[in-house]
């Protein structure tokens, strides 16, 4: 494949949003071809790819648009892994491999895994309704997820005492216990056919009180050296216990007691990893497709610390996009604007993201803040 990706090769994508948007701008520099699939006929990538509307969970929709291609990754989780693994059998190459979208699909399945391979992570409990829940005050407090479909922020309740319980969800899920962490750190990891690995070094996310998503992010992380190896340590040993090909997002608490603690994964390129385009040698959407090529990796290294501000549709608003700020945030040295291509905001939509670059993290610091304060999506 590494001979022929750039001749008659067709790269298939489902899911047409940001992350497929950027894996296309950066696949361009290696002349490689895209086919995309996504219910939404205005996705951010329907003008820039062979675009075809349907259904990621339909499996015949999955299945006649893989066949057209010759190899399929993903940009998101929510997708129909029967059909995936129907073309692995004919003969298709499918990354990351269709039995792991399947076990992270289910955040019940990615805890169990956790707990049999002896990852580090916080305590918890299986739960299949609210009734359920009741019976485990005892474990209070607690965060409730959701197993299947919860992602951004959705899937996810604090429940902090018996108060708290009108606020579980009444479905199969589990209840995590509630972690007294200092930081939110990610490691990016990617794995190739040949079982190499390679890592970025792990970055500080901040998240919004509300929305339950990444506001913005530091890299590198603010963590010592031990806490820096260890999470690279841990993210690389989830991808090699998986045997996963593609890049992997590993997020994690960092205790108030130093312990490092794995979170949940994510098989594709991630939000915790946009800063890399700017910031590092090697952008992270290079390196998935370096990693489902099998390709050698490229240089992970920083070249300035940098920056993420993700751009979320204000509360209140709910139409067209508009965006506020755009030239005040161009005479900002090191600042980079991203916008996605969406037509329409609705409260917290991610429209975009910021990255800047800076050497002083005390600059760094403020021109995150002149960024959140005044570049704003509204109707």
């Amino acid at each position: 494949m590494a001979q022929s990706f750039y001749q008659n090769f067709k790269l298939g994508v489902l899911g047409g949003g940001q992350l497929g948007r950027m894996l296309i701008q950066s696949g361009i520099d290696f002349n490689i071809d895209f086919s995309v699939l996504d219910p939404d006929q205005a996705a951010p990538c329907h003008s820039l790819a062979t675009f075809s509307v349907g259904k990621l969970t339909d499996y015949n929709a999955v299945l006649e648009f893989g066949k057209a291609c010759d190899l399929i990754t993903i940009e998101i989780e929510n997708v129909n892994t029967d059909a995936l693994k129907a073309l692995e059998k004919m003969g298709k190459k499918v990354y990351p491999q269709p039995h792991i979208i399947e076990l992270i699909q289910d955040k019940r399945l990615q805890k169990e895994f956790y707990k049999k391979e002896s990852i580090p992570t916080a305590p918890f409990i299986i739960t299949q309704s609210k009734s359920d829940i009741r019976q485990h005050l005892a474990f209070f407090p607690a965060v409730n997820k959701l197993g299947k479909e919860g992602y951004d922020g959705r899937g996810v309740q604090l429940l902090r005492n018996e108060s708290d319980l009108e606020k579980a969800f009444d479905a199969p899920g589990f209840l995590e216990k509630l972690i007294d962490f200092e930081k939110e750190i990610a490691v990016i990891v990617a794995r190739n056919e040949q079982g190499e690995v390679t890592s970025y070094p792990p970055v500080e996310m901040v998240f919004h009180p509300e929305a339950n998503l990444v506001e913005y992010l530091f890299a590198p992380a603010e963590i010592d050296d031990r806490v820096r190896l260890e999470a690279d340590e841990i993210a690389r040993g989830v991808i090699e216990k998986l045997k996963m090909v593609g890049l992997l997002a590993v997020e994690m608490f960092v205790t108030k007691d130093g312990k490092v603690l794995v979170n949940e994964i994510a098989p594709r390129p991630h939000n915790s990893g946009h800063q890399t385009i700017e910031g590092n040698v090697t952008s992270q959407y290079e390196q998935h497709l370096r990693a489902i090529l099998n390709l050698p990796f490229g240089d992970t290294s920083i070249l300035k610390p940098s920056a993420m501000i993700n751009l979320l549709g204000m509360e209140g608003y709910t139409g067209l996009a508009h965006y506020e700020g755009i030239e005040k945030v161009l005479t900002i040295e090191g600042a980079h604007i991203h916008l996605y291509g969406k037509k329409f905001t609705k409260p917290f939509r991610k429209m975009g993201h910021v990255t800047i670059v800076d050497n002083d993290a005390e600059s760094l610091r403020k021109k995150t803040n002149f960024v959140k304060n005044n570049l704003i999506v509204r109707t």
